[in-house]
């Protein structure tokens, strides 16, 4: 392990089928004013809303909502979320969806005591609250971003054409709980969880892919990458599985809690380019990850050749006799993507509605900074979304 690093894992997870009995608790640690946010109307659907609104009335908390939270969280819906939870006098942020849903209620949590405009703020400038920030509790429904249990909040501005993540310093901006229920999970279409899965994914590889030391780090994310890859294959078959569903959740909270970052660097630049591809086409995120991975990672391969050996060895268990490390690295490559059309989220960005005519929009909106094995320049930026085209 190189370097000095701090942990700290500030929030309570109740993991389980009975894990909503546990809100009743953790309400009694807030105010009385909880404002309850979540998407479209899948919570309404599937009765998990009127559940906990009658958790919330039991408990005697005055009830406002703001519904209506969209894949790609927006500046405008945060200017409105700021007023309602400024209105509301608001005690407890209770945030009931996926990952988008909890990245907004982070934004609403560090902003509602800001006077400055919080896109300029904390998305462009990266500063911290200088006002008190409200507390944020999760229902989760969605596995894949582990906004669960991370202080990464990530907001698009229509506008601009950018979509931007923050990562707050402060460990009070993580949730204080979040309630893990995979049975909420499987009420989702099969590209929602496999978008997910390859989030997942992604989030795993993004910190793997750096260094080249005997890391702890790295041989935890092996077996995250293993558990990920055996359970996707079995929600997808059968996506009532509760031990698959299971798997993939708890998965996806430990792969973005910051676990996987001791010692390392990360890279981080598959989430710029797709981030970049999402803030122009407005395109699911995961599937956004999985259109431009395949390209990336041969982009790099001369830079990166021993980590992806490893990868290919030790993850997809690609035999190393007889062959040169190039061929062993592509082996590793080939074997992901055959995973990625067997769970159905190997896309190109042509599927998802970027066109050549984009690219230099797509390029101006990515954030390039030197991490991982290369820095990229907007030249090569370039021609890794051309080859994903």
């Amino acid at each position: 392990m190189l370097g000095d690093f701090s942990f700290c894992a500030p929030t309570r997870l109740h993991f389980g089928p009975e894990s909503l009995d546990k809100l009743a608790d953790e309400l009694k640690q807030y105010g009385k004013n909880v404002l309850l946010i979540y998407g479209g109307g899948s919570v309404k659907r599937t009765g998990l809303y009127d559940e906990i609104v009658a958790i919330l009335k039991k408990a005697g908390k005055n009830v406002a909502e703001d519904p209506g939270v969209m894949p790609n969280p927006t500046t405008e819906k945060l200017k409105e979320g700021i007023g309602r939870a400024r209105t509301h006098r608001t005690d407890l942020l209770l945030a009931v969806g996926g990952g988008s849903v909890v990245d907004y209620a982070k934004a609403v949590s560090a902003s509602v005591n800001e006077k400055a405009d919080p896109w300029e703020k904390f998305y462009v400038g990266g500063e911290e609250p200088s006002g008190e920030t409200l507390p944020v509790g999760v229902v989760l429904t969605m596995a894949g971003t582990g906004s669960e249990m991370n202080t990464g909040s990530v907001i698009t501005n229509r506008e601009t054409q950018q979509k931007i993540g923050h990562v707050f310093q402060n460990p009070c901006m993580a949730p204080r709980f979040a309630i893990l229920n995979p049975k909420y999970t499987m009420t989702l279409s099969k590209k929602q969880m496999t978008a997910g899965i390859f989030d997942i994914f992604s989030h795993i590889a993004e910190q793997y892919f750096s260094g080249d030391d005997d890391n702890t780090s790295d041989y935890i994310a092996e077996g995250l990458f293993r558990s990920l890859i055996y359970s996707s294959r079995t929600a997808v078959t059968n996506p009532e599985d509760y031990e698959a569903r299971s798997n993939i959740m708890w998965t996806a909270t430990w792969a973005l809690n910051s676990l996987l970052m001791k010692g390392k660097k990360g890279d981080w630049k598959v989430h710029m380019l797709g981030q970049a591809v999402g803030a122009v086409t407005n395109a699911t995120h995961g599937l956004t990850l999985a259109a431009v991975s395949p390209a990336y990672y041969r982009y790099i391969e001369e830079e990166a050749l021993p980590k992806l050996v490893r990868f290919a060895k030790n993850v997809w268990d690609i035999e190393g006799e007889g062959k040169s490390d190039r061929e062993i690295a592509d082996a590793g490559l080939a074997a992901m993507e055959d995973w990625m059309r067997e769970i159905g989220v190997h896309v190109t960005l042509t599927e998802l509605g970027a066109t050549e005519e984009q690219i230099p929009a797509i390029v101006r909106a990515t954030i390039l900074f030197p991490s991982g094995y290369k820095d990229l320049t907007e030249e090569d930026a370039a021609a890794i979304l051309r080859a994903s085209l």
